[in-house]
């Protein structure tokens, strides 16, 4: 029985899906004996055999509705040129964009750059033939903000300093629009049969941007994921009362909550579409007895509704595999 897709696509509300962002990787000991040998994640994130590997190892562990492919966001300002690395402790750090480079790029090229991302996903697809497989881009404020910043913009930030240059703005915006939408239809013609838009820091553009910079182009490409006859997850965190106007304005087929978002709130709020996650990862850290509690509160809420049970952010790195098993089951038990 496909649950995930019977939720999205048929809106039924019995056999809650389960899956979690950041499901593939460093909280597996198995993550970590190939991160081992292999320092460079970008690098890792370009070998099909790894990543393939990488993605159905929690597929092996548990009974999860749903493989996440193993990549990143920023393999897409990778594949436009931009050089990116990860610094442990630190987090992603990108050389200085060309924007000339960047934006004539064109689509053959940029293919070719992230060609062992699609060949990952179509290992993947032949090895999880009845699973569902998500593929992902990041949406275009949060891809520029990483380009224009050069790494996470956990400090310091200034919204008017990121887009003072308005031909850069404008031309790279465009750009970013073009190839998220390239890069999903890659994703889609190499098995993916679901597509999630990460905008990880739509939270810090101001509430009377939000509209120009994070819903009109994010509508865009859902109603481009739309005509592949693909559903569309969005993940807008960190936006708060404004995921009510999202949704009406985007219209994504899911909507996925992040831990800060009261879960009572958003029932009321929206009735469509399809609401998932809204967990908070750091409660898979404490004793099962919370654990429990917290999520049983999520299915209590949503019981009667479309709802796809995830996390508000990615799984952490502290986290036990067995707490995930753990989770999991007392998802499928839960009547």
């Amino acid at each position: 029985m496909n649950r995930l897709l019977n939720c999205i696509n048929n809106k039924k509300s019995s056999d809650t899906p389960v899956w979690f962002m950041r499901q593939a990787g460093r909280y597996l000991p198995e993550f970590m004996e190939i991160r081992k040998q292999n320092t460079d994640f970008v690098k890792l994130c370009l070998n099909s055999d790894l990543a393939k590997e990488i993605t159905i190892q929690p597929i092996k562990r548990f009974d999860l509705d749903a493989a996440i492919i193993f990549s990143d966001i920023l393999m897409i300002p990778y594949g436009l040129g931009q050089n990116v690395n990860f610094k442990k402790g630190f987090g992603p750090q990108l050389d200085e964009v060309q924007i000339d480079i960047s934006t004539k790029i064109n689509n053959e090229t940029f293919t070719n750059n992230l060609k062992p991302v699609y060949e990952a996903i179509k290992k993947v697809r032949i090895e999880i033939e009845k699973k569902n497989l998500i593929g992902f881009a990041g949406a275009p404020w949060t891809l520029f903000l990483y380009m224009i910043n050069r790494r996470s913009p956990k400090k310091n930030f200034n919204f008017e300093e990121i887009i003072k240059n308005n031909t850069l703005t404008r031309d790279l915006y465009k750009k970013l629009e073009e190839i998220i939408c390239l890069h999903i239809k890659n994703q889609v013609d190499a098995g993916a049969n679901i597509i999630q838009i990460f905008d990880s820091w739509a939270g810090l553009l101001p509430e009377n941007q939000l509209k120009d910079y994070c819903y009109e182009p994010t509508k865009r490409i859902v109603e481009f994921v739309k005509k592949l006859n693909i559903p569309a997850i969005c993940f807008p965190r960190g936006i708060g009362k404004n995921y009510e106007d999202f949704c009406s304005s985007v219209k994504p087929d899911c909507i996925s909550i992040d831990y800060e978002v009261d879960p009572n709130w958003i029932k009321q709020k929206i009735k469509t579409p399809v609401i998932q996650g809204g967990l908070d990862p750091k409660v898979l850290l404490k004793n099962r007895e919370d654990i429990e509690i917290e999520v049983k509160k999520y299915l209590d809420i949503f019981r009667d509704q479309p709802y796809i049970f995830n996390l508000g952010h990615g799984v952490l790195p502290e986290t036990k595999p067995e707490t995930i098993k753990f989770v999991t089951s007392l998802v499928r038990e839960y009547k």
